[in-house]
């Protein structure tokens, strides 16, 4: 183990560089083009030969140990997170890493470099493949919409997405460490559906003649008031979270709103919940525009599926954290986050364990968030990536074999598993008005 780790701490200046580097240049999915371009540079430079993504950021590559054995994908997320409010964002699109996936980066060529170390691969099996995905946080949803109309995406997340491109093709498990306050194993996080929401009145002069109009703006506040008022009706073990913003709130303060635009999320910790949640809301969003005579388009764009972390892959991740930090005597945690990652899709197909490194400090997603530890951050999260590549693949690759016969994957394959994806879709108006009668359609 001590090797291992010295395999790791011998590039640690190139690591704690990536991590500044990265950190200073923050960048939204699908939008990662200065932090790719850094990777793959310093991927290369580590003597690497990459595949890239056809048309939007991110890259793999795959280590062949040429013995026989299971393949692993362990992964690094490209993207930052919108918060303007943060001292370090960037000053023209608000961007900033309060999410920790810089770190992320930095762990991932630090693990590349030390696979790169003498007989580091000795006596492991199989396959190990790299990537640096783009486009986990699900944000900037009608920028993602674009991408697809214009067909260069279908999946907003970049996991989804890879898998559709066929990027993961071969890859029997996958994990990854996410930044965190300390390192930590737990049980996973939810699911999501994204949605878009649009209110449709008709404009008139707001202090002339309003009773021409059709308030867009007033029939938005009577639907997030019916959302609010089913709240109750959803059981706490099924985690759901609604929590839309508004993106358009009308044009000018002289007319009566015609057109009001809102963002959100359906979360819960099953899909069976989440479908449950969403017709409601759905229901609801929609009783409201009805009763104003005004209209509302939603748009449902599959997100992110709950993560269920694999029982075997989570106590393989520890193992890794007390051989690598056996004074912490961590143990795994028996909780669901009410977060959401696209790490869930995965899941949903293989095994996978999205545990957490430590090092950070403030609020997630949140201007007071820092790297207060960088040697935890990704240093020390490099070092249990390796550890726990040598413990799934020594022996002929025994651990991740048995991983593999125990596991029972929640969809066949990634054909069932994309097309279940795809039943997810919904866009159009909700009613439709008659001469004297409404069809609603929910």
């Amino acid at each position: 183990m001590e090797q291992l780790k010295n395999a790791v701490q011998k590039h640690r200046d190139l690591i704690l560089t990536a991590e500044r580097h990265i950190w200073q240049n923050p960048e939204t999915g699908y939008r990662e083009v200065k932090t790719n371009a850094y990777l793959a540079k310093e991927f290369e430079r580590l003597g690497y030969t990459l595949t890239y993504a056809e048309g939007i950021t991110g890259f793999y590559t795959v280590i062949d140990t040429g013995r026989e054995g299971p393949e692993v994908l362990v992964l690094g997320e490209l993207d930052s997170v919108i918060c303007p409010t943060h001292p370090e964002a960037d000053k023209e699109t608000g961007a900033a890493h309060s999410c920790g996936h810089h770190a992320q980066c930095a762990a991932l060529l630090g693990l590349a470099a030390a696979l790169k170390e003498p007989h580091v691969l000795d006596g492991l099996s199989g396959r190990i493949r790299l990537c640096a995905v783009p486009a986990e946080e699900l944000l900037e949803i009608e920028y993602r919409k674009e991408l697809r109309a214009k067909g260069t995406i279908k999946y907003f997340g970049g996991k989804p997405e890879f898998l559709r491109r066929g990027y993961f093709d071969g890859v029997d498990m996958a994990f990854m460490l996410h930044t965190g306050e300390d390192f930590a194993v737990t049980d996973g996080s939810i699911g999501c559906i994204a949605k878009n929401i649009i209110y449709k009145g008709r404009s008139a002069h707001a202090g002339g003649a309003p009773w021409e109009g059709v308030n867009a703006l007033y029939a938005t506040t009577c639907g997030i008031n019916a959302a609010n008022a089913v709240r109750e009706t959803f059981k706490e073990e099924d985690v759901i979270r609604f929590h839309p913003i508004v993106t358009h709130g009308g044009d000018m303060v002289n007319a009566v709103p015609a057109e009001v635009r809102l963002e959100s999320y359906v979360r819960g910790k099953t899909f069976d919940a989440i479908v449950n949640a969403n017709k409601k809301l759905n229901r609801a969003l929609t009783g409201a525009a009805l009763s104003l005579g005004a209209n509302v388009e939603i748009i449902d764009i599959p997100g992110y599926a709950p993560l269920v972390n694999d029982p075997g892959m989570m106590q393989l991740a520890l193992d890794a954290m007390n051989a690598v930090m056996p004074e912490k005597d961590l143990k795994i945690k028996h909780t669901t986050s009410s977060g959401c990652t696209d790490m869930g899709d995965l899941s949903s197909i293989m095994p996978v364990v999205h545990p957490y490194a430590g090092g950070c400090t403030g609020t997630g997603h949140g201007a007071d968030y820092r790297i207060a530890d960088p040697d935890a951050a990704a240093v020390g999260s490099a070092q249990v990536q390796l550890a726990m590549l040598h413990l799934l693949l020594k022996d002929g690759a025994a651990r991740a074999k048995q991983i593999l016969a125990d596991f029972t994957p929640l969809f066949a394959s990634k054909d069932e598993y994309l097309a279940f994806l795809d039943t997810l879709n919904a866009e159009g108006e909700r009613i439709i008005y008659g001469e004297n009668s409404a069809e609603v359609k929910l």
